[in-house]
């Protein structure tokens, strides 16, 4: 294991929101190189079907895997429900595979004072009633309410964010009978810590919303320093991959790296 840990951490999202997992990696482990593929041809993957989710993630993987990645995380929480184990069971042991939703899962179980805990998502990741059901196996005290939102993610890859579309859109969900009441959300998307501060201001700052960014980066730090997987070396050169080129992708890229990101357009599919 030890001579893997000069390798990349592979990463992979429908779009952009996987880049506010890359983002908080880049903030806990400056060190790790990052190679991110967003598959712009095929967002959102929150109204796909599982096989076509699996297969995408499958071809995405292969691809990572040919980049040297010692980690494969799947950055996108429908791919998570629906591909994880296809995926694991796909890469076996050339690489650990990571995805967003188990560390949250764990948090959320394991925390005082959550008895009844909203989750939007996607209609992928809410119609699989991934949260619910690995919740309910850890924690059944716990009361989950599942609210799909399929109009937050696409809103985001177009831009509307910090304006009176999006907040129009936001209030329009939010304001769901299923979510009264609740002590913790879990933004179920990766897409959403991007519009977080506004969904905190919905409710008042009286709820406790949650992203799996950070949770997520927490949990590859304890991974790769216990497997002694940790890179040393400084200034790592992130590569970031496409399937279909976006200025909005680029632009969002841009804004998280805080520095010139190129994107290089491939197609897997060929």
């Amino acid at each position: 294991m030890e001579q893997q840990a000069g390798k990349a951490i592979g990463i992979f999202d429908s779009g952009v929101g996987g880049l506010t997992v890359a983002h908080s990696i880049k903030n806990i482990l400056p060190n790790e190189k990052m190679v991110y593929f967003g598959d712009t041809a095929h967002l959102p993957y929150g109204d796909k079907s599982g096989d076509s989710i699996r297969y995408y993630a499958g071809k995405i993987s292969e691809f990572l895997l040919e980049k040297d990645c010692k980690v494969i995380l799947i950055a996108c929480n429908t791919a998570s429900a629906q591909a994880y184990e296809s995926v694991r069971e796909l890469v076996g042991n050339k690489a650990k595979v990571v995805n967003v939703i188990d560390p949250v899962v764990n948090m959320i179980a394991g925390s005082e004072g959550n008895k009844i805990v909203g989750v939007v998502g996607t209609k992928g990741t809410i119609n699989s009633d991934t949260y619910a059901h690995k919740i309910a196996q850890l924690n059944s005290d716990i009361v989950v309410q599942s609210l799909a939102t399929p109009l937050l993610a696409p809103m985001i890859e177009e831009g509307f964010i910090y304006d009176d579309i999006s907040n129009a859109i936001i209030r329009a969900y939010l304001s769901n009978a299923k979510l009264t009441g609740i002590n913790s959300l879990i933004l179920g998307c990766t897409h959403y810590p991007i519009i977080k501060n506004q969904i905190r201001k919905f409710f008042n700052f009286n709820v406790k919303v949650v992203d799996s960014a950070e949770i997520v980066a927490q949990q590859l730090k304890t991974y790769l320093t216990e497997n002694k997987l940790r890179n040393t070396e400084s200034d790592p050169n992130h590569e970031f991959f496409v399937s279909d080129y976006t200025e909005m992708f680029e632009r969002i890229s841009e804004m998280f790296f805080e520095e010139k990101v190129h994107l290089n357009k491939i197609d897997l599919w060929k």
